[in-house]
């Protein structure tokens, strides 16, 4: 790529392009959106009018043809992810695809391979891994604040999928769909977890489904659901560190992130207010010694990718990943997640719901090194 700007092609404009993707691709000088994709060409129309966007199409299909897109940004439901992608890179475009890649490891495992033969550059959404918090507390295991990690213990709660839903979240009920709160918000925090300590090498996990149906808000209709709500991971690492994970969706009052490292030496804290916000960074505690007060700790500026930019919460780390997609773009580095990031993930959850339906411990034959099992 040349220094000039990289000409976006957006495809989807919901809820989270209109707070998230389009914002930050507005504020980065890096890039420019140049045309943006819905299904219906009214609203393809108001968006493009809205946000000042060039060009604007009712079909993905003709978006990713066009010459002056450079990065086709997929941002549709997660069953669309795969048809998408696919035309994207069958058209030599680059790809950033949103979390879930797809809805199975097959399909992302195909779109790993044709990115791969097709020379092109693609990413993930797996940007909490990018959140300055997230960096900072890798770097502090690395340099031995915690000394030997001896446990780690991750919550991640949220409000929304509850037996009662917005009716936009209806595509989130059935299982097949790979759109609950396992596979998305379980994917996400599992990723930054893992890419913070390593992969751990043995599970037992346990999924269920606490509301077998789902009433739409705006229509009161009722629909079936079969997507897991709940998820619990007990695990160990090569190092003898324990692992112990509880990802719980539709939680009335008091849901967030806690991420608990307990270390020969002292003992660290990653917290979020809100496991999905517009405006919390991350806070991370810490302490040495023994019987000590955890204190806060100030995450340096410099490990934000897009200092410039001034917002907050899962848009400032959104920022982040676009501003290290594009100095990869330029450089030929790779610092933003990609397609052979999300795969692992997706092969992990595979494992989760493997031992959830056997009731067996199992093995995880990651190729990933990381400090912790180093040790």
């Amino acid at each position: 790529m040349t220094m000039s700007k990289i000409r976006v092609g957006l495809v989807g404009a919901g809820q989270w392009a209109r707070f998230g993707h389009i914002p930050v691709l507005q504020q980065l000088p890096q890039y420019e959106l140049a045309a943006v994709a819905t299904t219906r060409r009214a609203t393809a129309d108001a968006a493009a009018a809205e946000f000042n966007v060039p060009s604007a199409y009712d079909n993905f299909s003709e978006l990713v043809q066009q010459s002056d897109v450079d990065l086709v940004v997929v941002n549709t439901r997660a069953p669309e992810h795969f048809v998408v992608a696919q035309a994207a890179i069958d058209a030599g475009k680059h790809v950033y695809c949103e979390w879930p890649l797809t809805t199975n490891t097959i399909d992302s495992t195909t779109l790993l391979d044709a990115a791969s033969q097709a020379g092109i550059r693609h990413a993930v959404g797996l940007q909490r891994r990018m959140a300055a918090s997230s960096r900072y507390l890798r770097e502090l295991l690395e340099e031995g604040y915690v000394g030997q990690v001896r446990s780690l213990h991750l919550h991640v709660s949220e409000p929304t999928f509850y037996r009662q839903r917005a009716d936009v979240l209806a595509f989130t009920a059935p299982g097949e769909n790979f759109s609950s709160v396992l596979s998305i918000y379980g994917g996400h925090f599992l990723d930054m977890l893992f890419w913070i300590s390593g992969w751990p090498n043995e599970i037992v996990a346990v999924t269920t489904s606490q509301f077998d149906e789902v009433t739409l808000t705006g229509t009161n209709e009722v629909i079936p659901s079969s997507a897991p709500d709940q998820l619990l991971i007990s695990g160990t690492y090569t190092s003898g560190a324990v692992l112990s994970v509880h990802v719980e969706g539709g939680k009335r009052n008091g849901f967030g992130v806690r991420l608990e490292i307990t270390g020969t030496d002292g003992d660290l804290r990653l917290t979020y207010g809100e496991a999905f916000s517009n405006t919390r960074d991350g806070r991370i505690e810490g302490t040495q010694g023994e019987r000590q007060p955890m204190v806060e700790l100030a995450i340096p500026e410099r490990l934000q990718w897009a200092p410039q930019l001034k917002m907050g919460g899962s848009v400032r780390e959104l920022g982040n990943l676009y501003a290290a997609l594009a100095a990869d773009m330029a450089a030929g580095t790779s610092n933003a997640p990609t397609f052979a990031d999300a795969l692992p993930m997706h092969q992990f959850l595979d494992l989760v719901e493997e031992s959830s339906k056997t009731g067996r411990r199992a093995i995880w034959n990651s190729k990933l090194d990381s400090s912790i099992n180093a040790t």
